[in-house]
């Protein structure tokens, strides 16, 4: 693998400066829209019960969230080719309190998934202009520190939003946890729409654009990698419940309780927060190996996970590092396109959108199927195969540049 040397990309904030106000609100919208993309996974049986469906029923409240980001990610800039990306953001983060306060009150399941899918055009919105918009907020040359913020807000709904509306579901009541999400991000509307400064429309907002950026060297090797990863790392991730039931304690091989795994679950978590940071400071420098190693180590602790269920300190270390690279990757893949892309940063993004959404939707729709024919071994190694497979393209597309023949 040769290192890639940064593009200088055109300035859009003041030498020194970095908004800080509007990184927090990018922050807070990233942690409120992963926070309701996911709560359905934590309340999910009292859902099913209050709605008399079953629960597998219940949690196409998820998958909906993904195939509206598949169809909204390319779209998005056709249907508002000259809107400010900050006007756009605000309506989103509005789109998502009435997705929320829909949930809430909706009377029926098929209303609900209808407002789900609401909730998914905006977070495939957000995601698609967080690039452009990072960019403007932190200046070209500390991109990756600004996207840090984005994906910290993602950590965090993880680790402590999700958890937070399970809390509130347990205390009170489902509904009430969606309704807070709405309240939460009706205010948030208003304050995106004020700190954020104004960002211009690409000019290249098309699906022609999107194929024209998809085309130039490197790009889809990297994006083709991008997809393989994520889709490598939910194969695995949506069972990790499945794998970490395996691992047995002393002598005996007598299997963890309920609260073991809770806590090697919380060090997903905390890996998730600490590798966010970290590699947020020193992203900007060594997007290019990061691209490599990152997808490498989730491989490697995926088969740690898998391969030594009786040694629960290996399987913890793995899990964390999990957390830790996972966490990073939309950080190291968005600073790749930023330092690739500079005069293309939405078509970009959106294509990052696309390949994520697009292996969510193959990991939930092929996942289950495969865990349940053959094991969550096999599914495992699967997904270490795929990881394994992205990091190799991201390799190879680093070696190809402006004027180069493709790989």
């Amino acid at each position: 693998m040769t290192t890639t040397a940064p593009i200088t990309l055109p300035r859009t904030s003041p030498p020194g400066r970095m908004r800080i106000g509007g990184l927090l609100a990018l922050m807070a919208m990233s942690f409120l829209l992963v926070t309701a993309e996911f709560l359905p996974n934590g309340v999910l049986t009292e859902m099913a019960e209050s709605l008399g469906v079953t629960p597998g029923q219940a949690g196409q409240t998820v998958s909906i969230t993904a195939l509206a980001g598949l169809i909204a990610a390319p779209t998005i800039g056709l249907v508002f080719p000259r809107l400010d990306r900050r006007v756009l953001l605000a309506g989103m983060a509005a789109l998502g309190a009435v997705s929320n306060l829909v949930v809430a009150l909706a009377p029926s399941f098929p209303l609900i998934l209808a407002s789900r899918f609401l909730l998914g055009v905006a977070i495939s919105t957000f995601w698609a202009m967080s690039i452009s918009v990072a960019a403007q907020l932190a200046g070209p040359e500390r991109l990756g520190r600004a996207i840090m913020f984005t994906s910290a807000g993602m950590s965090l709904a993880t680790v402590a939003g999700v958890p937070l509306g399970v809390v509130v579901a347990e205390l009170a009541d489902w509904h009430i946890a969606f309704a807070g999400l709405s309240v939460a991000m009706a205010v948030l509307a208003i304050v995106v729409r004020v700190v954020l400064p104004p960002v211009p429309a690409a000019r290249t907002s098309s699906l022609a654009a999107l194929g024209r950026t998809f085309l130039r060297p490197g790009i889809a090797l990297g994006l083709t990698g991008h997809t393989l990863v994520v889709f490598g790392h939910f194969l695995a991730y949506t069972y990790v419940r499945l794998a970490l039931e395996r691992v047995t304690v002393g002598p005996d091989a007598v299997p963890v309780d309920a609260g073991t795994i809770v806590m090697l679950l919380a060090l997903f978590g905390a890996g998730g927060l600490i590798g966010n940071v970290l590699v947020g400071l020193i992203v900007d420098r060594s997007f290019a190996t990061l691209s490599v190693l990152v997808p490498l180590a989730i491989a490697g602790a995926v088969l740690t996970t898998l391969t030594l269920p009786g040694a629960l300190w290996f399987v913890a270390a793995a899990v964390f590092v999990w957390g830790f690279c996972f966490a990073s990757w939309l950080i190291v893949v968005n600073t790749w396109v930023g330092h690739r892309l500079p005069d293309r940063l939405e078509a970009g993004g959106t294509l990052v959108v696309m390949g994520f959404q697009a292996a969510i939707t193959l990991a939930a729709g092929l996942g289950g199927v495969l865990i349940d024919a053959l094991g969550v071994a096999v599914g495992y190694g699967i997904g270490a195969a795929l990881l394994v497979a992205g990091a190799v393209l991201f390799g190879l597309s680093h070696r190809q540049r402006e004027g180069t023949t493709p790989v």
